[in-house]
């Protein structure tokens, strides 16, 4: 019943901040006015922001604002132990500095190391939260750019990326952050500049508790759906989690820009109802997977599971089963990578759900703007599809789909599976999956996981794999790498090409895209391009575990 409570409460609450906080967002996108900060900003990057773009050069925007982005994080971990509040750290490692710094900026928050023991705290405030940031607020721009170029007529251009860069942080992330770490504060959480205390724990071992800015770094890490905790256990930390109602809170915030970025998506094409869809077949695909996740933990597979009526190893006690496991489907149906329980100690079949929702392009809501765009790409697809079905040029809000849309909606699709796969496939020919503690279908499970949170930008880990050697921090961050940014070119691309054409009248043959059988044909093709690519892979893992 405490289960059921956790996830009807989500999305009651969720429902309810759809159409406001959309509506916020939809003006803080849509504005023609700048405040004095933003104009300052401006001035200082050299942009007019009344200069609109084409989709070429908001796309080059992206990738040098990125590049920077990943140069200035990489070299402030390598110089760390110069710098103020190091905490005595040495400077970070080659190896994972190249992959910590990758990970952040592509909003997967990756970490090949514990955080309390590794990094400094203006490391953790002015280089890891910064990117939480930009990271996110990247993500959300660059879905805006997509929904431009279905929403506009015959312009050829998506807007100005760095005026949406700069909105989106100081009119959306930033407010909200404030009063979120406000919040975790007086819930418990730790914000200060303490180098740690050392205690005596229960049986008389001594022990060094480290503390740092944790409430304002966990504000942004849930909210701008990043991941990565500032202690190595994340959000199982009394530091990071104190509480039952802060687990909850922090599931509803990593979801609550995903879930209301489909009503700035309605506003700005002029249709409601559009929006309504697409949060739709996200609720479907995202209450489904909860339940399965939920319904295989607590009727865990295995002797000692099913004699003491649940699978326990691995969770943390405060929170039990269904919030540990509404938690994990949560991030990983978003591009959060955070962890309140043990994703390695999770029976076959749950495991199995969360190596799915990853795969399904994280789309179920998604990431902060990749959720929107990767399933408005999905949408694009139903629509051709249906198209072929009844011999009709397919249409989707008055923008017809053509050779070149679904060359470049095809290619999205075919990024992240080609990036895992692959990745795995080196894995194990080069003999990196050693580093796995297991053995079996375990061992693929572990390496599979691995490159299925890196290409889709996931962050979270099944962490029984030993990841912080050199192959696989250099493998993983050129995962990140592609993964994050080819498909945004190729977003970026479609809204280009969608966005030159002049509207076509709606007509007695195009297909509704706002009624209940778009949103099951979405969510059909969803599920069955998904089986179609990784069905192989998860029958040589978790399902040939979970049949044993």
């Amino acid at each position: 019943m405490a289960g059921w409570l956790f996830v009807i409460t989500l999305v009651i609450a969720l429902a309810a901040i759809y159409r406001p906080f959309g509506d916020y967002m939809y003006r803080v996108v849509s504005s023609t006015r700048d405040s004095r900060l933003e104009r300052g900003v401006y001035r200082l990057v050299g942009v007019d922001s009344k200069t609109e773009q084409t989709w070429g050069v908001y796309a080059r925007s992206v990738l040098a604002f990125s590049a920077v982005s990943i140069l200035f994080l990489y070299v402030f971990l390598r110089v760390q132990n110069r710098l103020w509040l190091s905490l005595g750290f040495p400077a970070v490692p080659t190896h994972i500095a190249w992959n910590t710094a990758v990970s952040f900026v592509t909003n997967t928050n990756w970490q090949a190391y514990s955080g309390e023991s590794t990094m400094g705290h203006l490391v953790q405030m002015a280089g890891l939260a910064v990117q939480n940031f930009a990271s996110a607020a990247v993500g959300i721009a660059v879905a805006i750019a997509l929904v431009r170029g279905f929403a506009a007529r015959k312009s050829g251009t998506l807007g100005n990326f760095w005026v949406d860069l700069t909105r989106i942080t100081l009119r959306v992330l930033l407010p909200a952050c404030v009063l979120i770490t406000l919040v975790f504060m007086v819930a418990g959480m730790v914000q200060n500049l303490s180098g740690g205390t050392d205690v005596s724990t229960l049986t008389g071992a001594a022990q060094h508790i480290t503390g740092g800015p944790v409430a304002s770094q966990e504000a942004i890490k849930e909210f701008g759906t990043n991941g990565g905790g500032f202690y190595n256990v994340n959000s199982a930390h009394p530091f990071e989690n104190p509480t039952a109602w802060t687990n909850w809170l922090q599931v509803f915030l990593l979801l609550a820009i995903p879930f209301s970025l489909p009503r700035v998506f309605g506003r700005i094409v002029g249709q409601n109802r559009q929006g309504y869809a697409i949060v739709a077949v996200m609720a479907v695909l995202a209450i489904t997977s909860i339940a399965l996740t939920v319904g295989f933990e607590v009727h865990g597979g295995g002797t000692v599971p099913q004699a003491i009526g649940a699978a326990m190893e691995g969770k943390e006690v405060r929170f039990g089963i269904p919030n540990s496991a509404t938690f994990s489907s949560a991030t990983t149906l978003t591009s959060t990578g955070a962890v309140d329980s043990f994703h390695d100690s999770y029976t076959p079949f749950a495991g199995m759900m969360q190596l799915s929702n990853m795969m399904l392009g994280e789309v179920a809501p998604g990431g902060t703007g990749s959720g929107l765009y990767g399933l408005l790409i999905l949408a694009v697809i139903t629509v051709f599809v249906a198209g072929l079905m009844v011999g009709r040029t397919p249409e989707y809000l008055g923008k017809k789909i053509g050779a070149r849309e679904m060359k470049l909606a095809s290619l999205y699709f075919l990024a992240t599976p080609t990036i895992v796969l692959i990745g795995t496939a080196a894995a194990f020919a080069s003999g990196n999956n050693s580093t796995a503690l297991n053995v079996g279908p375990h061992a693929l499970s572990e390496v599979l996981y691995a490159f299925t949170s890196a290409g889709n930008n996931n962050g979270s880990a099944f962490a029984g794999i030993t990841v912080n050697t050199p192959w696989w921090d250099t493998a993983l961050g050129v995962a990140m790498l592609i993964g994050r940014f080819l498909p945004m070119v190729l977003v970026l691309a479609l809204a280009g090409s969608l966005a030159r054409q002049k509207p076509t009248p709606e007509s007695e043959g195009t297909l509704p895209t706002h009624q209940p059988l778009f949103v099951g044909m979405v969510v059909g093709v969803t599920v069955v391009l998904v089986a179609l690519t990784f069905l192989p892979a998860l029958a040589l893992g978790p399902i040939a575990e979970g049949l044993s």
